[in-house]
C-alpha cells in the first residue's frame, strides 16, 4: 500500500541559532522528542502558548530552521539530507500562508499569482492563465482579478495567500496563524476554504491560538507545552477553554 504521509517526524529535537544549530545546549533547546506524522487529506491543529515552538516547527519543515536531530521527511524530502539548493523545490511541493499575508503590494491580483508561476519554472503562458483561473475560481476571487491588495478586504487578502500557496498543486499546506489578523466571521469563511481544501486531499497544518475556531471546526489537535508536543482531545480542550 503507498505511504499516504506528507510529513514524518521521529525524534525530532529542534534548537534555536542560525538555522537552529548555533549551540546544542539545553538553553537552546525549544522542542524534543517529536514523533509527528500527516497524511495526504488531514487537518491538524497546532495549539499552544506563544514562544512553546509552533512557529519553530512549522519553519523546520519548510526548511528555514534545520532538522538537527531525530528523522524528518516533508513531501519525500529527507530533512537532515536537504542540500541548499533543494529547499526551492522542497517549497514548491507544499503552500505556505503567512497571517501577514507577505503580498506584492505593487501588483495586482492577477500578477501576485503569475510572477509566482514564472519564479516557480511555470513558462507556457495559457497553462498559467489557465492555473491562475482554476485558483481564482477555488478561493472566491474570480471577480477580483485585476484588484490591487490594498483594494481587497483583509479575508480577501488571506483567500489570495491561499490561491498564491495552491498555484504549485501542493500536497501540504502549512499555515502560520492565518486568521489571526480577521474578524470571526472573515476567519469562519477562511476555514471553510481550509476544510474544502483538505477534502480535496492536501493536508493543511494550521497554528492557532484561537479555540473557538476550533470548536466550530474540530480537527486533529497536537497541543505544545514544555517543550514537547502531546494530540490532544477536542471535546476536553473546549471544556478547559
Amino acid at each position: 500500500m503507498e505511504n499516504r504521509s506528507v510529513i514524518e517526524l521521529r525524534n525530532v529535537s529542534i534548537y534555536h541559532g542560525e538555522k537552529g544549530r548555533r549551540d546544542r545546549s539545553s538553553a537552546d533547546l525549544v522542542l524534543s522528542d517529536i514523533n509527528l506524522t500527516v497524511n495526504e487529506g488531514e487537518f491538524v491543529y497546532l495549539i499552544g502558548r506563544v514562544g512553546t515552538g509552533k512557529s519553530t516547527l512549522l519553519k523546520m519543515l519548510y526548511a528555514e530552521v534545520d532538522l538537527c536531530d531525530g528523522d524528518g521527511t516533508v513531501v519525500g524530502f529527507d530533512l537532515r539530507r536537504l542540500k541548499r539548493k533543494q529547499i526551492p523545490l522542497l517549497r514548491r511541493s507544499m503552500g505556505i500562508v503567512f497571517q501577514d499575508f507577505q503580498l506584492l503590494t505593487d501588483r495586482n491580483v492577477f500578477y501576485n499569482l503569475y510572477d509566482v508561476m514564472r519564479a516557480t519554472g511555470w513558462s507556457d503562458e495559457s497553462h498559467i492563465r489557465r492555473r491562475i483561473d482554476e485558483v481564482l475560481n477555488l478561493v472566491g476571487l474570480a471577480h477580483k482579478c485585476y484588484k490591487m491588495p490594498f483594494e481587497l478586504s483583509g479575508g480577501e487578502q488571506q483567500r489570495l495567500t491561499i490561491a498564491r500557496a495552491l498555484l504549485n498543486n501542493p500536497r501540504l499546506i502549512l499555515a502560520d496563524e492565518p486568521t489571526g489578523n480577521l474578524d470571526p466571521v472573515t476567519a469562519e469563511g477562511i476555514m471553510e476554504l481550509f476544510r474544502h481544501i483538505a477534502e480535496r486531499g492536501c493536508a493543511v497544518v494550521m497554528s492557532t491560538h484561537n479555540i473557538s475556531l476550533i470548536e466550530q471546526f474540530p480537527s486533529r489537535t497536537i497541543l505544545f507545552a514544555q517543550g514537547h508536543i502531546a494530540e490532544v482531545d477536542v471535546n476536553s480542550l473546549i471544556e478547559q477553554a
